[in-house]
C-alpha cells in the first residue's frame, strides 16, 4: 500500500514532476503523492521568507499542521548574475503578475539586454523541504548553473526554462524531455536527495 504525502502546491507540473522523481528513486507505487487541489478551502499560505529554503519550510509546516500528512514543498527559482541574484525568491512574480510565465521570462530579457555574452551567468535553484506530523523538519537544495539566452528556445517545461542553457548542455531545460531534465535540473537534485529522506522518514 503506498504512503500518502502532501506536496504543498497547486501546480500540477510540479505534482506530476515529483511523482515522476520519486517514483524512480524508491520504486513505483512507493509514495501516493496529493497536492493542495485536492483539499476544499485550503487557503493561499504567504510566502514571507526572504530566501528558497525560508518559503519551502513555511508552506510545508502549513500543509503538515492543517493535513496531518507528512508534507513536502520547495521553493525556487533563477538567479541572474547580472541582476545580483534577482529575481531570486520573487521569480514567479517578478513582473508583478504571479504565474505569469511569459512576462516574468520576457522582463528578465529585458533586463539584461545590455549585457555582453560572457556576463549572462545564473543559476535556477531549488530548497526543498519535508515537515512531518511529529515536528521534525529535513531541508535540502539543488542548483543548475548556466547561461541566460537571449531568445527563448524550445517548448517544453515550464517558467524560465527556455531561456536557460544548463552548463555542458546544447539544448536549453525548455529541448530537453521531462526525464532528461529530472536528471540535470535543480528540482531533480533536490527530489532526489530529499527522496533518501522520505525513505527513512515515511513508512
Amino acid at each position: 500500500m503506498s504512503s500518502k504525502l502532501l506536496l504543498a502546491t497547486a501546480n500540477k507540473k510540479k505534482l506530476v514532476e515529483l511523482q515522476r522523481i520519486l517514483d524512480l528513486a524508491l520504486g513505483a507505487e512507493r509514495i501516493a503523492l496529493v497536492g493542495l487541489g485536492d483539499f476544499e478551502d485550503y487557503p493561499d499560505v504567504p510566502e514571507t521568507g526572504l530566501t528558497f529554503g525560508e518559503n519551502a519550510l513555511i508552506k510545508a509546516r502549513e500543509g503538515a499542521r492543517r493535513t496531518g500528512l507528512p508534507t513536502v514543498a520547495d521553493d525556487s527559482g533563477i538567479a541572474v548574475d547580472a541582476l545580483n541574484g534577482m529575481p531570486g525568491v520573487f521569480s514567479a512574480r517578478w513582473s508583478g503578475e504571479h504565474g505569469n510565465d511569459l512576462a516574468n521570462l520576457e522582463l528578465v530579457l529585458a533586463q539584461i539586454s545590455d549585457v555582453g555574452d560572457g556576463q549572462r551567468g545564473g543559476a535556477f535553484v531549488c530548497a526543498a523541504a519535508l515537515v512531518l506530523p511529529n515536528g521534525r523538519e529535513h531541508l535540502v537544495e539543488g542548483k543548475q548553473r548556466g547561461t541566460i539566452l537571449r531568445a527563448q528556445r524550445g517548448e517544453g517545461g515550464f517558467g524560465y526554462d527556455p531561456i536557460f542553457l544548463g552548463d555542458g548542455q546544447s539544448r536549453t531545460n525548455a529541448e530537453l524531455s521531462p526525464a532528461e531534465k529530472d536528471v540535470i535540473s535543480h528540482r531533480g537534485k533536490a527530489f532526489r536527495e530529499l527522496a533518501k529522506v522520505i525513505a527513512k522518514e515515511v513508512p
